[in-house]
């Protein structure tokens, strides 16, 4: 007997991934990456199972904008503790506004050995 979930649309497929990966939370696009696309951003793409760019140079102020281009979940987690987003499905962003000088190293908590660098200053 074929697997009820592979005969999905791919749409459908995804929404029944993010119900998972939620897990009953309330899934919101995070509108401060709606209101940054519109400001002075940075984008970041995911895609690949890589960041690109994996390492950013960025001036404090600054909003970076991870988006995910791949079809599966990824996540934007510092290793500070600075910034973690929600698992991002395709087309999903996370934005993040960069105050203070430092450098930022992050990776996906679902695939960690996705890794980048945020240096502010």
């Amino acid at each position: 007997m074929s697997d009820p979930i592979a005969t999905l649309r791919p749409l459908a497929r995804r929404m029944v991934l993010r119900a998972a990966l939620t897990a009953g939370a309330m899934l919101v696009m995070v509108p401060s990456a709606r209101r940054a696309a519109a400001a002075d951003t940075v984008t970041v793409r995911i895609e690949n199972f890589a960041f690109s760019p994996a390492e950013l140079s960025v001036t404090p102020g600054r909003t970076v904008v991870w988006t995910n281009h791949d079809d599966i979940p990824h996540t934007v987690t510092s290793t500070d503790g600075a910034f973690k987003s929600h698992a991002l499905d395709t087309d999903d962003s996370f934005a993040f506004t960069f105050e203070k000088a430092g450098s930022h190293r992050y990776f996906c908590s679902l695939h960690p050995r996705m890794v980048g660098m945020i240096k502010v200053g």
